[in-house]
């Protein structure tokens, strides 16, 4: 992410547009301009060294207003505090676009995880538990994995959690391992969510899925199962995918003469999202500067890395031929690219409608959690399917009624479910 975009400040700027669309009354666009509350606190963790080291820790809640907040825990060497807040006011978005009973909360620390070994990990999520226990719960705040965290670190949160408390407590968390209380279809049903609202938008638009290229940025958990699902449900080509490379300190842009295969690409990138290079060379892919994704010939283009890419300098290398932005980030466009997709007339499918999937089977997840009974993956992602469909046709019929660009439309469909929750509990 650029040094001079803060994704808060661009959270800020996008709902203060639709506010002013929506006429909101100034009282109440100033409690849902901020979170209702934070948390930073620093983390002492012995490492295997036998070296105290301390990491800094955020968590933000920012509306509860529809129900426990809700939001992943990021382990990332550039985490700001802002980056935390604004990742939290988007999550209370995507939940009220998604129709799911659940505010908006994030968390993070400032690490890079593949420095740490196994035991240093499980040291410093269960020492972010420590300090976080009495303002998390199934209720009242149910974090989940993001960037640079696993199941596995879900898993040992979980126990933390219920040791403190007294009594096992699954729900506390998902994103969880199978068999330690976690759901079928939720390693794919964020990148899988993409697809369904991409589908969704060819539909309007009247492409040929068979006919269309998708361009990718990233190759973590959501670019993996887009670009899986754009070959295997849409029977699309895929351009590129690109990564971040931690031995060259650089990012890289592949592709491939004949399509990616992302099945083939999945089977040799590491738990980071990082591919091995020399399988990749072998295989006969082409590796290219990481931004180069960007400029690719292709039909949709799909961000699904980290916030700001989709920026004032990037959107001007875009092809003429792109007919959709796919957000799989979370505020991966800023609002001056905004501006060039709506000049442009390409269909935006914003982050916090497009990339709802993972909070949607964490939702569901949830409730598994409460009845003690679990789905098979079929019902997992029908189930998904189905909200993911209705989510994007509630917000298309938002935009052509008001005659809107899509991400407004999805800010006021949001926008008005979360002020309407607010009225019903006597808060405003």
């Amino acid at each position: 992410m650029s040094k001079t975009i803060n994704a808060f400040e661009m959270a800020q700027k996008q709902f203060d547009h639709v506010a002013d669309l929506l006429s909101l009354d100034p009282e109440i666009a100033e409690v849902l301009r901020w979170p209702a509350r934070e948390f930073s606190f620093r983390i002492p963790v012995r490492m295997d060294d036998g070296t105290l080291r301390v990491f800094q820790g955020f968590r933000v809640q920012h509306s509860d207003a529809r129900g426990p907040n809700k939001g992943g825990i990021r382990f990332h060497p550039s985490e700001t505090f802002d980056t935390v807040r604004a990742l939290a006011t988007w999550m209370t978005w995507k939940c009220a676009v998604a129709d799911i009973p659940l505010g908006g909360g994030k968390g993070g620390i400032i690490v890079d995880p593949a420095t740490l070994s196994t035991a240093e990990k499980e040291r410093l999520t269960r020492a972010w538990v420590k300090n976080m226990w009495r303002n998390i719960g199934p209720r009242q705040d149910v974090p989940a994995p993001d960037v640079g965290t696993t199941p596995q670190m879900m898993g040992w949160m979980m126990d933390e959690y219920s040791t403190l408390v007294g009594e096992y407590t699954p729900g506390v968390f998902t994103g969880k391992p199978l068999g330690g209380g976690g759901s079928l279809g939720r390693t794919e049903a964020t990148g899988y969510g993409v697809i369904y609202t991409v589908r969704e938008a060819m539909k309007h638009l009247g492409m040929d899925p068979k006919k269309s290229i998708a361009a990718l940025q990233g190759f973590g958990n959501v670019s993996q199962y887009a670009a899986i699902g754009f070959v295997e449900m849409l029977g699309g080509k895929v351009a590129c995918v690109s990564c971040w490379d931690r031995e060259d300190r650089t990012s890289y842009t592949y592709s491939h003469p004949e399509g990616c295969d992302p099945r083939f690409l999945l089977s040799i990138t590491d738990q980071y999202g990082m591919i091995d290079k020399a399988q990749a060379d072998a295989a006969g892919y082409i590796r290219e500067d990481g931004d180069a994704w960007i400029s690719k010939e292709c039909d949709v283009l799909i961000p699904a890395a980290l916030e700001g890419q989709v920026n004032g300098d990037s959107i001007k290398k875009i092809s003429d031929r792109v007919r959709i932005i796919a957000e799989g980030a979370n505020g991966p466009t800023t609002p001056e690219a905004d501006e060039v997709i709506k000049e442009k007339g390409i269909f935006n499918i914003p982050d916090f409608l497009c990339n709802a999937g993972g909070v949607t089977v964490s939702y569901f997840e949830g409730v598994q959690n409460d009845m003690n009974f679990y789905w098979s993956e079929k019902e997992v992602l029908d189930r998904l399917d189905e909200k993911m469909t209705v989510a994007f046709k509630n917000v298309l019929n938002m935009s052509e009624k008001e005659g809107v660009y899509m991400r407004d439309a999805a800010y006021m469909v949001a926008i008005g479910s979360v002020v309407k929750a607010m009225e019903l509990r006597g808060w405003v």
